[in-house]
């Protein structure tokens, strides 16, 4: 007999009800007959089903007299049913029975109350639901009642963007073809960001977003025929610590509002199953995690914020709350962003950046099942690939990661960092089917500067400089980068291990000011977007090689639309 405990940190969110779950093994509302004792239940029971693995999730409703201390009891139908790892209760099997044992803080239950628990499980064979439960040794037993709106059906697809079409942002594309020549690329899929608590109901007075809300768009997807939808979850308290122009509106401390008045409510609202039959997809927090490795105290660049967001467990619990909320939905798909190779190449930021994605996948409740892959270089700039600079390259017996521009990275492009940072993730606990998005929305770099050969071979730094296609001036430059054009259009599986070539920052919104612009919508200002700053450590002390007039992050910006357009690689 094996026992499982509930996972450590805050209780899991199951708001089965409320939310209306979106399940692949069904739901069943097994009530109590009134014949039936002083202890009298009403259990909901959905499973989220792959091949051989499920998450389940039960609300047990005390519809009898009040109780101080619960056992729930079932049997499962097929033997090859397993309680791998519970929450919120205690878990014992013994072949095919199960009992699940209320905790200190759960265990009373008035008249009418609820409580939600859940496990992950694995299975043989076949994952039928069981059909019977006991409460305190009662069974309830009254029937199979179908839920009142009835949850979509089928399992999670291996890559959600293979096979569909994807959602094109009617907001986004009226102003991409009011641009002149706009009309060019104004159908391909973008991403809804959804960076703060407004947004989720559309905000038609700001520069950013618009008044399209998170129910608006599904809608319009379904309108569209739409087989996938993207949204930015971006709304982390003390977000982007080590920046300025995309600080939001929450504050380190402000997890509680977090999960309450941010990722609840989108929950609630993906939730709905008549969204089901589209795959909707979540990219988690950018510029979050990775930055609790490279900018805090003792490093190049540390900010008190990012010591004060890794000491009190913000963003790992925050983004583990957000995977464990969305990632049971059964038609979602969570990728949580993993930075570029330009920040965490280097061996000293790549396993640690892995492990610590690893730590926030299984906090607060969620686990690796919840993550359906990573996503690289979302809103940058760094090539795709560098068909004329390879790291394994040596001029004059010195090797190129010497050069200033590579500074001893292991990676110079951003395809064969995905792929070798999915390998990493895969060695420390993610499922080996993960894939990896690449964000090529802004990393084209064609155009007249776009080299046609190697550098010379003078030294290692005429090579690197003269052959590579990512002109900027710093690696670390990552705001309205001059010269950039657009990179490969969205498509499906167009490597080993990448699942999408994806839009997620969508042409033309600006990544912040080029000076300081009084808003307020949490948009603050960081001289890495301003011309003349001469630059710090976190880029070399290098000019910042940003556009100049640039509005806030996330207002349009013809100028930069323009330039991406002409400067776009494969061309227009």
């Amino acid at each position: 007999m094996n026992v499982w405990r509930r996972l450590s940190g805050p209780r899991r969110a199951l708001a089965l009800a409320g939310a209306g779950v979106l399940v692949a093994g069904g739901l069943v509302t097994i009530p109590v007959t009134a014949a039936q004792a002083a202890t009298q239940c009403d259990i909901a029971y959905s499973a989220n089903e792959w091949p051989g693995g499920f998450t389940a999730s039960i609300t047990i409703k005390n519809v009898g007299d009040p109780i101080n201390g619960w056992t729930l009891g079932w049997t499962f139908p097929n033997s090859g049913q397993r309680v791998q790892q519970g929450w919120s209760a205690e878990f014992t099997q013994s072949g095919s029975q199960v009992t699940a044992r209320s905790l200190s803080y759960n265990g009373t239950l008035a008249t009418g109350a609820s409580t939600s628990i859940g496990f992950n499980g694995a299975w043989s064979g076949s994952n039928p639901k069981p059909t019977s439960f006991t409460l305190n040794g009662v069974t309830c037993n009254g029937g199979t009642t179908p839920p009142t709106t009835p949850p979509p059906t089928g399992s999670k697809v291996d890559n959600p963007y293979a096979g569909v079409r994807g959602y094109v942002n009617p907001e986004w594309k009226a102003k991409a073809d009011a641009e002149p020549g706009g009309s060019r690329i104004s159908n391909n899929p973008t991403a809804v960001w959804l960076d703060r608590i407004a947004a989720i109901n559309g905000t038609p007075d700001s520069s950013s977003n618009g008044a399209f809300g998170v129910r608006d768009h599904l809608e319009e997807a379904l309108r569209q025929g739409a087989g996938y939808i993207q949204f930015v979850i971006y709304n982390l308290p003390g977000r982007d610590c080590a920046a300025l122009a995309s600080n939001g509106e929450l504050g380190p401390n402000d997890l509680p509002r977090y999960k309450a008045e941010y990722i609840d409510p989108i929950a609630a609202i993906q939730a709905d199953p008549k969204y089901r039959n589209i795959r909707i997809i979540n990219i988690i927090e950018i510029d979050s995690l990775p930055n609790l490795v490279t900018n805090t105290s003792g490093q190049a660049g540390g900010t008190a914020m990012c010591d004060t967001v890794k000491a009190n467990g913000a963003y790992v619990n925050g983004v583990g709350y957000a995977l464990a909320k969305l990632g049971t939905l059964g038609n979602v798909y969570n990728y949580i962003d993993a930075a570029h190779h330009g920040w965490i190449g280097w061996d000293t930021n790549f396993g640690p950046t892995a492990d610590l994605l690893k730590t926030a996948a299984v906090a607060s409740g969620s686990t690796v099942a919840n993550v359906h892959g990573f996503i690289v270089n979302t809103a940058n700039y760094s090539a795709l690939r560098e068909p004329y600079v390879k790291i394994t390259d040596t001029v004059n017996g010195t090797s190129v990661r010497q050069s200033k521009w590579i500074d001893w990275n292991f990676y110079v492009d951003e395809l064969s960092f995905a792929q070798a940072f999915r390998q990493k993730l895969v060695q420390v606990g993610f499922d080996a089917n993960i894939g990896m998005l690449i964000d090529t929305s802004r990393n084209g770099w064609g155009g007249t500067a776009r080299p046609t050969g190697p550098g010379a071979t003078t030294s290692v730094d005429t090579y690197v400089n003269g052959g590579r296609i990512d002109r900027r001036i710093h690696a670390g430059n990552w705001c309205n980068q001059s010269g950039a054009g657009l990179g490969e259009r969205p498509r499906s599986a167009p490597e080993p291990g990448i699942d999408a070539y994806v839009w997620v920052k969508p042409p033309g919104e600006s990544d912040g000011s080029s000076e300081l612009i009084p808003n307020d919508e949490g948009k603050g200002f960081d001289r890495m977007c301003d011309p003349t700053y001469t630059g710090n450590a976190r880029n070399g002390n290098s000019a910042t090689g940003a556009l100049p007039n640039a509005p806030i992050s996330g207002a349009w910006f013809s100028a930069q639309f323009q330039e991406l357009m002409r400067n776009a690689y494969p061309a227009l």
